[in-house]
């Protein structure tokens, strides 16, 4: 048993250490995807929304805590039974997800991994396992440092998460997992190969042959039925290859001009997911900016989901002479963890991001 729980220490506390970290590099992501489970169509407790990013930072920066503890063998008592109440809830919320079809990624690992609701579940289940073996043997779980070695530890632990999910905050996140990370081009993100897999998808046609339903299983032809049609039902079986970018898109109020500006070699966006969510600090460097730009020869362009009327509200109350764009708030979320944020293209690629505390170390 002792063996068992050693090796079930080690790896829950690594997990949890990995999986927080992953988070707390960018918890401000974390945050949308909370947002997404408190919605209504979720769990419906919208009244939380504006806590999310309060509620990211507390659940990355303990996550990561109870793994160090964990290993440490800190405080025995209240990490396990801290890590069990953790998996038991995040179990649950993961078998809701998978279940009911509501979130189609959990967000453990934040974009670092991406896994379906299902296999969240099943991973889930598997530590659940592990720590009940260790909450079974806790009297084999010992600290590894002198009383005083592990306070000093733990300490440390704690005020290196918080400085580090501040740090992150007030720029970008350290490791940029995403599509639209420095370096990747944006029309080469939304591109199918020709080889590709394609999806697949079961078709179940109903239709009443001589007075009894029969349903017919196709992959999307009409059947070749003698009786009368009712209807049709369709499952995905294989989504097959989905490029890393799919919403990405520039649009005027009349057109989809996305080719046209990703075309240009020296472009930059301010990119705002909402116009009225935007940090006033940050609004205020916009102006200054983006003429230094312009006069460097750059395209200057901002990308919001905010409609016309807070569009010419920002740019009367700000003074801004660049036109916005539409793009949807999730993509704009995505590219960027920062409202205003800063990107500076060449001819799609992604050539350097910043946060807009950060605007000035933009290179033009």
């Amino acid at each position: 048993m002792k063996i068992l729980v050693g090796i079930s220490r080690v790896f829950v506390g690594a997990l949890f250490i990995i999986s927080g970290f992953i988070k707390l590099n960018d918890p401000l992501g974390f945050s949308y995807k909370l947002q997404e489970y408190f919605g209504t169509d979720v769990l419906n407790v919208p009244f939380l929304e504006p806590y999310a990013l309060m509620i990211s930072v507390f659940v990355v920066v303990f996550e990561v805590v109870l793994g160090v503890f964990l290993l440490l063998g800190y405080k025995p008592k209240f990490t396990i039974w801290s890590l069990l109440g953790m998996i038991v809830f995040f179990t649950f919320l993961t078998f809701y997800s998978a279940y009911f079809d509501k979130v189609k990624d959990c967000g453990c690992f934040g974009d670092a991994l991406k896994l379906t609701p299902w296999e969240s579940f099943t991973k889930d289940l598997i530590l659940l396992v592990f720590i009940l073996i260790i909450f079974l043997g806790i009297k084999h779980v010992k600290p590894i440092f002198s009383k005083i070695g592990l306070s000093i530890a733990s300490v440390l632990t704690f005020v290196a998460c918080l400085s580090f999910a501040y740090y992150v905050l007030m720029h970008l996140p350290a490791i940029d997992f995403r599509a639209y990370e420095v370096g990747k081009n944006i029309q080469e993100g939304m591109s199918i190969p020709e080889n590709a897999a394609k999806p697949l998808v079961e078709y179940k046609w109903k239709f009443n042959v001589n007075g009894k339903e029969e349903v017919f299983k196709t992959n999307g032809s009409y059947p070749s039925v003698d009786g009368d049609y009712i209807g049709v039902d369709t499952k995905t079986i294989d989504e097959g290859y989905i490029p890393p970018i799919q919403d990405f898109s520039i649009e005027s109020d009349e057109d989809d001009v996305t080719q046209e500006f990703l075309e240009k070699e020296n472009l930059i966006i301010i990119a705002m997911f909402d116009l009225r969510k935007a940090e006033q600090e940050g609004l205020e460097k916009l102006k200054a900016f983006s003429e230094r730009a312009t006069k460097k020869g750059y395209t200057v362009i901002g990308l919001t989901s905010s409609g016309a009327d807070a569009k010419a509200q920002i740019k009367d109350d700000y003074h801004l002479d660049f036109e916005f764009y539409l793009c949807d708030e999730k993509v704009i979320k995505t590219i960027v963890r920062s409202n205003p944020g800063v990107i500076k293209l060449n001819k799609g690629t992604i050539i350097q991001k910043e946060h807009w505390n950060d605007i000035d170390d933009l290179e033009l």
